[in-house]
């Protein structure tokens, strides 16, 4: 097996995930990205970021110092010796995993791969997966064989997109590999580059599972909140002065409300959910979680219809302006953005609604979800409205004078609670 000296790393896939690594391991080991995508590539080599996470002036001086080049040439990769996989891994429209761009993604590696090469998977995926479809695609099309002539390994990825604190070089990494050797290679290759270490464990299976465990944690807190949320506004109760109170107690778990998008939290747990099932174990608590998380927005949508007409505001044809469309605050990302279900519940009501999104591309958007989305409130059109839903908190948001916006008898509906309480009229 070779050592750590000799690694000249290729990442498979250069999103939220691929990019932050590829650009760190480039401060250690010669480095290529690889992506399929042509415009992707060319805009990287340009040194620019449209994720937002990678620095242009870090990027440009890793591509000028000759350390990271990019391509979507599987030739280009084929020097490599050490892939480090990094693409999504999506659910499709009935909430099924969606395993395609790992067998892509594998395929290619196979392709290119020589005997004493090491590939690790990072994409979140049930246990099992890597070792019982990836590294035998691998297998498959490069006529090598697994702990004989290449080595495998799984390091569960944990970016937490436009999070500038808890960044791909400060964080604690899971690592796994096929075999001892190839473990401890992956570790120290890891251990090289972070300055938050590692946590080896036995076995590529658990290290899948933990990936799992971490995201569908927080879906299963977060969608407790969010039925608090539900039963506390129908009885009246103010759902955030009664956490503050609950927080007091020194081993309360400190989780909010909300609206829960994004590519992790509300898609990784239907990846355990279905596999549990082959196992004769039905997940009642994840499942229950995901179908809750997943109806907020129609909920957040419907809540707003029901005070509006309460205050004998027309809902048809109503001025309602949605601010955020990003799936969290400060970040360009919209997969999954739970947003879009606030407004396709919204919109057989009224043809004046309006998304401000200063974040976001609207090109991608419209794309993504057939919505019209402005990267100003002025942009939109209108003088005020008759409602405002500030969906997602963005910081350029917090400081609009959204009561000149929306004047009274106007609702300004304060989804994560993060306006003084006087200042909003409904919050989650």
């Amino acid at each position: 097996m070779m050592t750590i000296d000799d690694i000249k790393v290729c990442v498979v896939g250069l999103g939220y995930v691929g990019l932050p690594l590829a650009r760190l391991a480039s401060t250690k080991y010669v480095t290529v990205g690889f992506d399929v995508d042509p415009v992707r590539v060319g805009e990287l080599g340009k040194g620019h970021d449209s994720t937002l996470e990678v620095d242009d002036c870090l990027l440009k001086t890793a591509v000028d110092s000759g350390g990271l080049r990019f391509t979507n040439d599987p030739e280009d990769i084929r020097d490599c010796n050490f892939y480090i996989v990094t693409v999504p891994t999506p659910v499709d429209e009935s909430n099924h995993p969606d395993l395609h761009p790992l067998l892509s993604a594998s395929a290619i590696v196979g392709q290119v791969l020589s005997a004493g090469d090491v590939v690790v998977y990072e994409s979140t995926v049930y246990p099992g997966v890597t070792e019982e479809v990836c590294l035998p695609e691998v297998e498959r099309r490069s006529g090598l064989q697994l702990n004989v002539d290449f080595f495998g390994g799984y390091s569960p990825e944990r970016i937490n997109p436009g999070d500038k604190e808890h960044t791909v070089e400060t964080i604690c990494k899971v690592t796994s590999g096929s075999t001892v050797e190839a473990a401890r290679l992956i570790d120290d290759f890891y251990c090289s580059l972070l300055k938050g270490g590692t946590h080896p464990v036995s076995s590529i299976r658990i290290a899948e599972a933990s990936k799992i465990v971490e995201n569908s944690q927080r879906d299963v807190n977060i969608a407790f909140m969010n039925e608090l949320a539900k039963i506390f506004n129908a009885m009246g109760i103010d759902t955030g002065e009664v956490l503050g109170a609950a927080a007091t107690k020194w081993n309360f778990l400190n989780f909010k409300p909300g609206l829960v998008g994004g590519h992790c939290i509300s898609v990784d747990p239907y990846y355990l959910i279905e596999r549990a099932q082959v196992y004769g174990v039905f997940p009642r608590v994840m499942y229950s979680a995901r179908r809750l998380n997943d109806s907020m927005g129609a909920y957040v949508a419907h809540r707003l219809i029901e005070q509006m007409n309460l205050r004998g505001i027309m809902v048809r044809n109503a001025r309602i302006l949605i601010l955020g469309f990003a799936f969290k605050e400060n970040c360009p990302d919209i997969r999954n953005t739970k947003v879009a279900d606030i407004y396709q519940t919204l919109a057989p009501y009224s043809s004046r609604i309006h998304v401000a999104d200063p974040w976001v591309d609207p090109r991608k958007a419209f794309e993504t979800y057939n919505i019209r989305i402005e990267n100003c409130v002025e942009a939109c059109g209108e003088n005020s409205y008759d409602a405002i839903i500030l969906a997602v908190p963005h910081s350029a948001f917090l400081d609009l004078p959204l009561r000149e916006l929306c004047p009274s008898p106007g609702i300004v509906f304060d989804v994560k609670s993060v306006l003084p309480a006087d200042y909003s009229d409904l919050r989650l």
